[in-house]
């Protein structure tokens, strides 16, 4: 009866009136009659299952990115039901809406047109640039096993929904990009690259690979600069053509040294700030035989382009390999919180085990901070999953779960940031741009993406200081740095207003660079303090002119009154004090064995003419007071050359005091004007 259901009542009432050979006419009203009385009765079909891409018991491995609140989601691994064991690797392409709010249960999730042209990988990166998608990597079925082809890169444009190949990418030195898997990708849209560490070769990967070699990981830094951006490193600074550029950064810095160790299945974050591009921050991962420490993290100066290595406190979390990470930065930039969900423990093998752990990497203080989980709904542990940040929450997608879960469907969480705490729910929050970043950062398009809303947690607060909004005391890593971005540059410091336009918090801008809302600066030099100890240093040097020319001025000042005194005391016939080593019983009138000096020829008019000289330097150094035919102090001391002694010609040099004064009192602006005469006068005197 399920069969003659399926058919349906007109089609069942014209085959029972051919068989009755009646007219249609006539038969038609009674056999319909019986025909749905026996469709009623009949029981419902089980239907073929339509192939729903979305609808999946089990995702893993896949390759994700954000873009204006849709969240994309390519290929990877995936079960349509818990009996499947081969045939997991596709090229599904969904999205998921986080412009709405949805149940975890019922997550927004479509999926879009399979494509034909990229293939069917895993473990790759998805960059995108803000109106396209780019697919680097991955790697091939291995149950079955699959054959990969050449490197192709495949690019999305998301207005137009079209894919396209660009086929055999080659590095600006000319090399051929080759494709790997399980690395660590991270994207940066405002500088128009991304970048893609570690990770691994072999025959899934590489076309033509000698199976005599199993696999090889890799530490090398892959750089794509996004079709139309410019970089100022590579092409003269033009913008890249239609199919980008690429360039390899491997062998910089510390990545030199042996400590720097080939990994894959790790993280790599993007924290803005500290140097004129930002930084990344290399967490996790590992190879088949160790794993990367987590008690000292890789950081990688973009600018600069090297790696350095910075020490980390707190409990650290058990090494780990396929993590997910995100960060959110306090909303007036003073601290960034990295968080890291679950991964699994490979070593030692066959004691594989899926963390649901969750941690806090607060940055600048490097310092780790254990999420406390009791009493919450937290995913069973995996690993292989995705993280994306929006409107400061936490949203992971999928990922291996061991053995002990049949289904983990749909597979999406939720981890609220602000409160620490695992919701059933999104929350789409109102406001905000299309970039979803705090409301003081959006005019910086460095700041990081999805932060909008997040409040810094009292669990934080109390490891690094400050408030909900930021204002964090502890501004530096807890371990000492030596050197790079850490050890000169500095976050970028927003300033925070309430809606009323009240300041919520106000933190000095130390950094340089494009300015961000309300006042930003970039990290790397800090220009606030050089300029601040420049202008501070010009009114020491002002202050200390000042007061030496008020020494001057007061030291001239003096000896001009005790040569007027002098003076007075001449021209009225008083003996005149010993001063400057001249003895009163020296004055003898014009009886001086040097005679008379230059000045005193000039001064031939003169009521009476006094020589004085020093009894001990008989004539060298020694002083002559001459005062002019108006008896006023005009001529100062001339000091006699050493030449004279000797019945030679009497040299005298011209008074400083002729020339500063000419005849006046001197003043503090005269001082001011010209130190360096007025102090010729008492260094004369």
């Amino acid at each position: 009866m399920a069969s003659l259901r399926v058919m349906g009542s007109s089609a069942l009432t014209s085959i029972a009136c051919s068989c009755c050979a009646c007219y249609h006419d006539t038969c038609t009203p009674y056999v319909t009659i019986v025909v749905r009385w026996y469709l009623d009765r009949a029981p419902t079909p089980l239907l073929p299952r339509q192939d729903n891409p979305a609808d999946a018991c089990l995702r893993w491995s896949h390759q994700s990115a954000v873009v204006n609140g849709t969240l994309y989601l390519y290929g990877g691994r995936a079960k349509r039901d818990s009996n499947q064991d081969s045939n997991t690797w596709n090229n599904n392409f969904l999205t998921v809406d986080l412009k709405t709010g949805w149940q975890i249960s019922s997550p927004t999730m479509e999926h879009l047109p399979q494509p034909s042209g990229p293939p069917p990988t895993s473990n790759g990166f998805l960059w995108n640039s803000g109106n396209t998608l780019y697919l680097y990597g991955g790697e091939y079925s291995d149950n079955p096993e699959a054959s990969p082809v050449p490197y192709s890169l495949w690019s999305y444009d998301i207005p137009s929904s079209t894919w396209k190949e660009h086929p055999k990418p080659r590095t600006v030195e000319g090399v051929p990009v080759e494709r790997s898997a399980e690395g660590s990708g991270v994207n940066i849209p405002h500088l128009g690259r991304g970048l893609y560490f570690g990770g691994h070769v072999d025959r899934f990967t590489t076309p033509g690979w000698d199976i005599s070699v199993f696999r090889v990981y890799l530490r090398s830094l892959l750089e794509f600069t996004f079709p139309g951006f410019s970089n100022p490193a590579v092409n003269d600074g033009r913008a890249a053509g239609e199919d980008g550029i690429w360039r390899n950064l491997t062998d910089d810095g510390v990545q030199d040294s042996a400590g720097f160790t080939e990994r894959a299945d790790g993280v790599l974050v993007y924290v803005p700030g500290y140097s004129e591009q930002g930084i990344l921050l290399g967490l996790a991962g590992g190879t088949n035989k160790s794993y990367t420490q987590m008690n000292v993290i890789d950081v990688y100066d973009i600018a600069e382009q090297k790696w350095y290595k910075q020490a980390t406190t707190g409990s650290i979390p058990e090494y780990r390999v396929n993590p997910c990470a995100a960060a959110v930065s306090a909303a007036d930039g003073s601290s960034v919180q990295v968080h890291l969900f679950a991964g699994q423990k490979l070593l030692p093998y066959g004691s594989q085990e899926q963390y649901d752990d969750m941690w806090i990497l607060s940055i600048p203080s490097f310092t780790w901070i254990q999420v406390d989980q009791k009493d919450q709904p937290v995913p069973p542990g995996r690993s292989g999953h995705t993280c994306t940040m929006w409107n400061s929450q936490m949203v992971v997608v999928g990922g291996y779960v061991g053995t002990e879960l049949s289904c983990d469907s749909p597979g999406i969480y939720v981890f609220n940031t602000s409160s620490l705490k695992w919701n059933t729910n999104y929350a789409a929050l109102k406001g905000g741009n299309e970039l979803s970043q705090q409301i003081s950062q959006e005019q910086d398009p460095s700041a990081l993406h999805g932060s909008y809303g997040y409040t810094v947690p009292q669990a934080v607060q109390e490891v690094i200081g400050g408030n909900a909004m930021g204002s964090a005391t502890v501004t530096a890593p807890a371990q000492t740095v030596t050197a790079g971005p850490f050890a000169t540059g500095r976050p970028i410091i927003y300033t925070v207003t309430q809606g009323d336009g009240s300041v919520a918090t106000e933190t000095a801008t130390p950094g340089a660079g494009p300015n961000g809302s309300g006042g930003s600066g970039r990290g790397g030099p800090n220009i606030a303090a050089i300029i601040a100890g420049v202008v501070a240093a010009l009114f020491a040097i002002l202050a200390g002119y000042l007061g030496f020319c008020a020494w001057v001025y007061r030291r001239q000042l003096a000896l001009y009154k005790r040569h007027v005194a002098m003076s007075q005391r001449q021209s009225l016939g008083i003996a005149a004090p010993a001063v400057l080593g001249v003895g009163p019983g020296n004055l003898k009138g014009n009886d001086s064995p040097l005679g008379k000096s230059s000045l005193d020829a000039t001064s031939a008019t003169s009521s009476s003419n006094v020589n004085a000289r020093g009894g001990a330097g008989r004539g060298v150094g020694g002083y002559h007071a001459v005062p002019t035919t108006k008896n006023t102090f005009a001529g100062g001391l001339d000091r006699v050359s050493t030449n004279s002694a000797n019945g030679g010609g009497v040299n005298t040099a011209r008074s400083s005091t002729d020339d500063l004064m000419e005849g006046q009192e001197p003043t503090f602006l005269g001082v001011l004007l010209s130190p360096r005469r007025s102090l010729k006068v008492i260094n004369r005197d």
